[in-house]
């Protein structure tokens, strides 16, 4: 296997590696850097687990390359933490008791950073919304394509709705 020189800056600190050409950007993420919060669920890039930003915009890890990230910055969930606690969103997550079992929980606060970074008042009728349904699976239930048992808890609908207005 071929390898490559890549740099990337992670959640503000800058890191050169040399990596096999094929290394995905979630397992660089994981076995390279450290930065488990990033999980691995379909590796298809239809569940959302892996959702990073990669200069600021949601990108499925599992999809790609981690050389494709060379000169990029990425943002995993370990980012999004402030060193004074939670943000307001994982804090909505927690109040609205939106973390289920948490395995795709790093996916949908990476999505929804991006979303309500982009669109401060979303409507579930925006095109955003269904852009980052398949990272939300309350929302992907509206899209009748549920991509996790989250989508099946009768109190999905209500925390998705409520984080939004907290964020």
């Amino acid at each position: 296997m071929s390898k490559q020189a890549t740099r990337v800056t992670v959640n503000g600190k800058p890191h050169a590696r040399v990596v096999d050409a094929r290394l995905t950007l979630a397992d660089f993420l994981r076995h390279e850097l450290g930065l488990t919060g990033t999980h691995l669920g379909c590796e298809h890039g239809v569940c959302g687990a892996c959702t990073v930003l990669v200069d600021g915009r949601s990108t499925r890890a599992c999809l790609m390359f981690a050389v494709q990230a060379n000169g990029c910055e990425v943002t995993t969930v370990e980012g999004l933490t402030p060193d004074s606690g939670l943000s307001v969103l994982q804090q909505a997550f927690v109040d609205n008791h939106g973390l289920q079992c948490g395995f795709c929980t790093p996916g949908m606060l990476v999505t929804l950073t991006e979303l309500l970074r982009d669109n401060a008042d979303p409507s579930e009728r925006s095109p955003a919304i269904f852009a980052a349904a398949p990272a939300m699976p309350a929302l992907s239930r509206r899209r009748s394509t549920p991509r996790s048992a989250c989508a099946t808890d009768p109190g999905a609908e209500r925390w998705a709705q409520n984080i939004s207005a907290r964020a």
